[in-house]
């Protein structure tokens, strides 16, 4: 039995199912949606065994000194990032054990197709390949830099740590503060700090302009390799690239990639049908 957690925010426990069962086992996180009555609240990293503690609207973050703002902001980032990419690596699993099925179910096909339209592919094995994501350290150093250590708008008001555009006014979002072109630019809105992650890494996994980053990241997990090929994510290019990497180096953040999400909240049930 787990210690129950003490602190003064609003606590309230919903499941994340990797669902489709016909496909593979049922694998179940137990994930815990926190909202913050203050930044501090924010629950500290004591090692590499993250329990997955969703976070939303964290505001005030900017007002803390500097070190406790970048241990408050990857505190709360880093579960988000272990979530997002455990969802991601989950259903990859259920696309490999779903292709060795002869007969597939309406269920299998819904899941499947709309894999292919998230990852902007229908070819079996690009589709897992483009399922693969990045260390941590880089989509952490990312986050800092699109967001200023959560000092951004859009990430407190939107949780949007990735400043995703958004071009459907079906979906949440909010409008930003400037205009291009005499437009009004508008950014995703996001239940949480997973989702923007999990849209942030389909994003990277579908558009032309990551095609290197993606082959390269198939054949090395060296950060300081693979950002050299994210100058197309900035206007900045180059200038980005060497922002990351000195982003990464400074903040120590290659330590976080061995972290993973604490294995006592996952659990299995069921079998492959």
């Amino acid at each position: 039995m787990k210690t129950p957690l003490s602190f003064s925010v609003l606590l309230c426990f919903f499941i994340f199912a990797c669902s489709t069962p016909e496909v593979s086992n049922t694998v179940t996180l137990e994930v815990k949606h926190i909202e913050l009555q203050s930044p501090n609240d924010i629950l500290p990293l004591k090692d590499s065994l993250v329990a997955p503690l969703l976070y939303s609207h964290i505001k005030g973050i900017d007002t803390l000194d500097v070190i406790e703002k970048k241990n408050k902001f990857i505190s709360a980032v880093l579960p988000a990032v272990l979530v997002a990419k455990y969802r991601i690596e989950q259903n990859r699993n259920k696309v490999k054990n779903l292709l060795k099925k002869e007969d597939w179910s309406e269920q299998d096909s819904t899941f499947y197709k709309q894999l292919c339209t998230d990852f902007g592919t229908d070819n079996q094995t690009v589709l897992l390949n483009r399922m693969v994501t990045h260390p941590n350290s880089i989509i952490l150093a990312q986050a800092i830099i699109e967001s200023g250590w959560g000092s951004s708008r859009v990430f407190q008001e939107a949780n949007n740590m990735f400043g995703i555009w958004s071009y459907s006014p079906n979906e949440p979002r909010i409008a930003a503060k400037f205009q291009r072109d005499g437009e009004t630019i508008y950014l995703r809105k996001y239940e949480d700090f997973a989702d923007s992650i999990e849209d942030y890494l389909k994003t990277v996994a579908r558009v032309n302009a990551y095609r290197e980053f993606r082959a390269a990241r198939l054949v090395t997990s060296d950060p300081y390799k693979l950002i050299s090929h994210l100058s197309h994510y900035s206007e900045r290019r180059e200038e980005y690239v060497i922002e990351l990497s000195a982003m990464i180096r400074f903040n120590e953040l290659t330590k976080f990639d061995n972290y993973i999400i604490d294995p006592s909240y996952i659990n299995l049930s069921g079998s492959i049908q």
